[in-house]
């Protein structure tokens, strides 16, 4: 049994200091007989009506609780469900070199980027999801877990000079990106493991090529999402000067081919996101191919249950009024 407005039930509180009264007030209350001694009363056989005497008080109590009980919704409920989910493992490879600050996305390619990736993220709870990103080397950012609150606290703590303060060597090492997702995925028990990469250009750095990565994504059954992100032609991009911020049109070169060849040789998918709407795109067609399945068999049925707390009430309040009238009048 549940209840629809289980905050009715605080009342009972007020039982406690009504039964604290109850008990004060029989004790100050004066005889209506008073003799000097009731030795002589002490064998004699009590009267059925002494039973009774705090009758009309427990029933008192009893018609409030039900009251209570009528006001908090009383409801029987029956319902079973059957879960099964098959979790997915999802590494995200986020290239966060400097021509990540290119401006045709806005505000820049690294700021939408995660923009849309936080959005697939909320959209997942169910699966264990790590980050990865890279420029000229790579490492772990986050590793798989389902706690995405930690997740994407360390998602947004990216900033877009991170290569230009020197914090990793700048560059786009796409191979050891990959590279760096497959170990934290390689071991994993899930039935479907995911790399999605994300970069703006083509492999410049690293000792290991982008296709030799993919060939070992492929032996540990993993499939890689590729995304090229960026428009075509060239793009805006922030050149720091002795002025301040002067803005220059620099080529989008990226290498499509690789990619491409990266996502087929692993069963995955290649996109190419020139606009903010166009990325999001990407993440909810990812979204869709990769689904968590569920299913759940539930059944629920809830009935209200008040009916007999009020019967009861009721009965409760009748007898109350019938004894003080009847067995337990008193006489002025």
């Amino acid at each position: 049994m549940i209840f629809a407005h289980i905050e009715y039930l605080f009342l009972l509180i007020l039982l406690i200091p009504y039964i604290v009264w109850y008990i004060l007030k029989r004790k100050k209350t004066d005889a209506t007989m008073q003799v000097s001694t009731t030795r002589m009363y002490m064998n004699a056989p009590k009267s059925w009506k002494v039973y009774l005497l705090h009758a009309p008080f427990l029933l008192r109590i009893l018609t409030f609780v039900m009251i209570v009980l009528v006001l908090a919704r009383p409801q029987t409920t029956d319902n079973w469900q059957n879960t099964e989910i098959e979790g997915i493992d999802i590494m995200m490879a986020v290239d966060v070199s400097t021509s990540m600050l290119a401006e045709d996305l806005k505000p820049n390619r690294l700021e939408a980027a995660k923009k849309v990736a936080s959005e697939f993220i909320n959209g997942r709870p169910n699966d264990n999801i790590g980050l990865t990103i890279f420029a000229g080397e790579a490492f772990t950012q986050c590793p798989l877990t389902v706690d995405h609150g930690v997740l994407l606290n360390l998602f947004n703590s990216i900033k877009g000079d991170i290569a230009q303060r020197g914090l990793i060597e700048d560059g786009t090492a796409v191979g050891m990106g990959l590279a760096n997702a497959i170990t934290r995925l390689k071991d994993s028990k899930a039935k479907s493991k995911v790399i999605i990469l994300l970069t703006d250009g083509s492999n410049n750095r690293g000792d290991i090529s982008p296709l030799t990565a993919a060939e070992i994504a492929k032996q540990f059954g993993i499939r890689v999402y590729t995304i090229g992100v960026g428009t075509n032609g060239t793009a805006p991009y922030p050149m720091p000067t002795y002025s301040g911020i002067q803005y220059v049109n620099v080529p989008v070169e990226i290498d499509e081919q690789t990619l491409t060849q990266i996502a087929g040789s692993t069963d995955g998918h290649y996109y190419r996101a020139t606009s903010n709407s166009k990325l999001e795109e990407v993440y909810k067609e990812i979204d869709k191919l990769e689904k968590t399945k569920l299913n759940v068999k539930e059944f629920s049925k809830r009935e209200e249950a008040f009916a007999i707390f009020g019967i009861i009430a009721f009965l409760s309040i009748l007898l109350e009024l019938l004894l003080r009238n009847t067995v337990l009048k008193k006489i002025p």
